[in-house]
């Protein structure tokens, strides 16, 4: 029986994928840190499991909600914010794809070829509505970065650990010119439009872009990392800082599962760093990548037992509320 203390719940947003994204972004780090470091493998293995699992579990909730909650499904999907987390499934696929690869090659590449053909299809859908207009100003948010940054960086860095660089490097340019013509629209509308309190954790995606595709950049590259990783690099660092200067404003929000927006670039910072010490960085960074990484585990853990509390406690999903459905194209 549903009551104020025991409302209904909705059933998985769309948006939990970046669950998965996370913890299969942390387990990546993990994987580098094993061979910059020598930490142990078992730890890296077991969070491969975990994010797996997750990934796994939210596929399997997220097919439900169409089988069975088909109009909040397409009511998400028309909804010009909550429709770009949409590209957080076919990332999390392909981040689950590359990270079976050492256990079983026909496993992952069935995988990669499916999340290369949604992803695909999904960002040149989504993409494409953004380009046919009538967007309210306040609904520019960060998650506007998903169907056409993350999914393309993402896209590349898988090509590239399949053995296909130069598909990874077309995906990579899409990423990066979709990430510079994007985020000026993103600033733009933070500074002059009223900030919406619930989307504030999204602004944790900010940090992604530089730090992701740094990352895509160090696969399809050699040698020691050149200006640009440099460059890439320092961005995401500022990115950081500029996000650790907001937290107190963003914490303005209870918790909810939209902190797992922070994830995957909070893992991907340090991983881009390890890859450049690997390959021969020295100096500041070689000193910096410890606490990088440290922080990285430091604040996903702290994500994953909020989640775990909530969970626990029923109050993971939001509460039901009837669907309201934006206009798209």
């Amino acid at each position: 029986m549903n009551t104020p203390q025991n409302p209904a719940r909705s059933p998985v947003p769309v948006g939990f994928f970046a669950i998965a994204v996370g913890l299969l972004a942390l387990a990546k780090a993990w994987s580098v840190a094993v061979e910059l470091w020598h930490l142990p493998q078992i730890v890296a293995d077991a969070l491969t499991a975990v994010g797996a699992a997750a990934w796994l579990a939210i596929v399997v909730a997220y097919a439900h909600k169409w089988l069975f909650h088909r109009a909040e499904a397409q009511a998400e999907m028309q909804h010009p914010v909550q429709s770009s987390f949409s590209a957080l499934g076919p990332v999390s696929t392909l981040l689950a794809a590359t990270a079976l690869l050492p256990y079983s090659r026909p496993v992952a590449l069935a995988l990669f070829a499916v999340a290369m053909i949604v992803q695909l299809a999904l960002g040149l859908y989504l993409h494409g509505r953004f380009w046919q207009g009538g967007r309210k100003p306040e609904l520019v948010t960060p998650a506007i970065y998903l169907p056409a940054v993350a999914q393309n960086f993402v896209a590349g860095t898988s090509a590239a650990a399949f053995g296909w660089p130069q598909v990874g490097a077309w995906f990579f340019g899409a990423g990066l010119l979709s990430w510079l013509a994007i985020e000026s629209l993103i600033l733009h509308r933070a500074a002059v439009h009223e900030s919406l309190p619930a989307l504030r954790p999204s602004l944790g995606i900010q940090l992604a872009p530089p730090v992701v595709g740094g990352v895509t950049y160090l696969s399809l590259s050699s040698g020691v990392p050149d200006l640009f990783a440099q460059i890439l690099l320092g961005y995401g660092l500022y990115q950081a800082l500029l996000l650790l200067r907001l937290l107190p404003w963003i914490r303005e929000q209870s918790f909810s599962a939209g902190y797992w927006s922070f994830s995957f670039g909070v893992a991907a910072l340090p991983t881009m760093a390890m890859r450049m010490v690997e390959r021969g960085s020295s100096g500041p960074i070689e000193w910096l990548t410890p606490g990088l990484f440290v922080a990285a585990n430091l604040i996903i853990g702290t994500l994953a037992v909020k989640t775990l509390v909530l969970l626990l406690q029923g109050k993971l999903l939001p509460v039901a509320v009837a669907p309201v459905v934006e206009s798209a194209h």
